[in-house]
């Protein structure tokens, strides 16, 4: 009997494979030289795995007899790896576009803060919205990202500032994980803001004692499995110390460290994460000369958002600098109620026009880099044999469109896959054929 295999795409005009040689990431080198296949094929088995890659005649051949149940003509269209979201808070309710009328009449992120809005506006409607409510919310912001190409997705908690509603938003991410075609890595983010009525040191307290011992019950139960544990180590917020504690109590009970730091001041963030074993650290618009090259010899990876200092009117982080000091430079598009946006290749082009990356470097940081900065390197990121088939077929002849062409990727974007499953079809095209 011939082997029957999920996906079969084919003739692609190019495939961008990102990495050739089982790479975990791509400092600046690498990534000027990307590996692109012309001409080229891609097979994805029924375990949803990638199980050929090469010139298209050659896959023609060594599956010859094999039977398919989707066959995509990709004449004249590009192949990349499905894209990584790195940083998002996609799980909340109510909205702040009020607010973004006060930035734009020039108040501060902290001075918003300050008055009552920010997280805690958020905080607010999040606590009293049910789970529910959350989960249908959710949902349709995950379609909206998986509608522009990606297919992992890093989302926080953090809206709730008390353990019930915490677990709320956690047990909303839980859900998605376990009934959505999208990768999803959860994230704890309880220290986002230091609760009303409380100081950071008894937040800081209740963290610790009472949060992270019910994640390690649920964890063990089965029940809600964190990824990350994640601290806004920020002025006013959770001081150097506060998040140290924090942050380690996070590691002691298995969560990989992702947190944001040197945002709108400097606090020696990024030299810290590099002493605790961060996997990433986000945002860095302050970080240090010093605190780059801990994180180059850290390897912990840089997770950038120009999305958050395009809106917040900040400086750019340096991602020039970080490339050259080589640091493993990743993108997220940060999207929360203060930095509405769902779109990776909206993120990608705002870093090359901004933040002076390169649509190379650009394409590394929202697909290998991204992998790694979440711990998945080793199965997303790329188009690579053993790699999981998440994908995007895009009508261009080259790549480079999907930066390119900013804000246009609803038209430019054909397929999205997950696992060789298609989990979005541009109504403008064909039905896919199957045998």
């Amino acid at each position: 009997m011939a082997a029957r295999h999920r996906l079969l795409l084919e003739n692609a005009q190019q495939l961008a494979l990102v990495c050739g040689r089982g790479e975990g990431y791509l400092l600046r080198e690498d990534a000027a030289s990307l590996a692109v296949l012309r001409n080229a094929s891609v097979v994805v088995g029924l375990d949803g795995c990638i199980k050929a890659v090469g010139q298209a005649e050659a896959i023609r051949n060594q599956f010859s007899g094999a039977t398919f149940e989707t066959i995509i003509d990709c004449s004249g269209k590009c192949v990349l790896p499905g894209l990584v979201d790195a940083h998002t808070h996609p799980v909340w309710a109510g909205d702040r576009v009020h607010e973004f009328a006060m930035k734009l009449a020039g108040a501060s992120y902290m001075e918003i803060h300050q008055a009552g809005g920010g997280i805690h506006f958020t905080v607010e409607h999040t606590r009293k919205a049910t789970e529910e409510e959350l989960f249908n919310t959710f949902k349709h912001r995950l379609e909206r990202m998986r509608r522009a190409g990606s297919t992992l997705v890093e989302c926080k908690s953090g809206y709730g500032l008390n353990l019930e509603t915490e677990l709320k938003m956690l047990r909303v991410i839980e859900r998605a994980k376990q009934s959505m075609d999208i990768g999803i890595s959860s994230t704890y983010c309880g220290a986002h803001a230091v609760p009303k009525g409380k100081t950071t040191t008894e937040a800081t307290d209740d963290i610790i004692n009472n949060h992270l011992p019910k994640l390690k019950e649920l964890k063990i139960s089965g029940e809600i499995h964190v990824n990350n544990i994640d601290v806004f180590c920020e002025k006013g917020v959770f001081d150097l110390e506060s998040t140290r504690r924090i942050l380690q109590a996070g590691k002691d009970i298995g969560l990989q460290i992702n947190f944001h730091g040197d945002e709108l001041h400097p606090m020696k963030s990024a030299e810290l994460g590099a002493e605790v074993g961060a996997r990433a650290i986000s945002h860095l618009e302050e970080v240090s000369d010093e605190g780059i090259m801990a994180m180059a010899r850290a390897k912990c990876a840089a997770v950038l958002l120009p999305t958050t200092a395009y809106m917040l009117r900040l400086k750019q982080p340096r991602a020039r600098k970080m490339l050259e000091e080589g640091v493993i430079v990743a993108l997220g598009s940060d999207f929360n109620p203060n930095a509405y946006c769902f779109s990776m290749p909206m993120v990608m082009h705002l870093a090359c026009v901004n933040m002076k990356m390169s649509m190379n470097e650009a394409l590394a940081a929202a697909t290998i880099n991204a992998a790694y900065a979440l711990g998945k390197s080793d199965t997303h990121g790329s188009i690579e044999t053993g790699k999981q088939g998440d994908l995007v077929v895009i009508n261009s002849s080259r790549w480079e469109h999907l930066i390119y062409q900013f804000g246009g990727h609803e038209s430019l974007i054909d397929y999205v896959i997950v696992k060789g499953k298609v989990i979005y079809q541009n109504e403008r095209c064909e039905t896919m054929s199957s045998y």
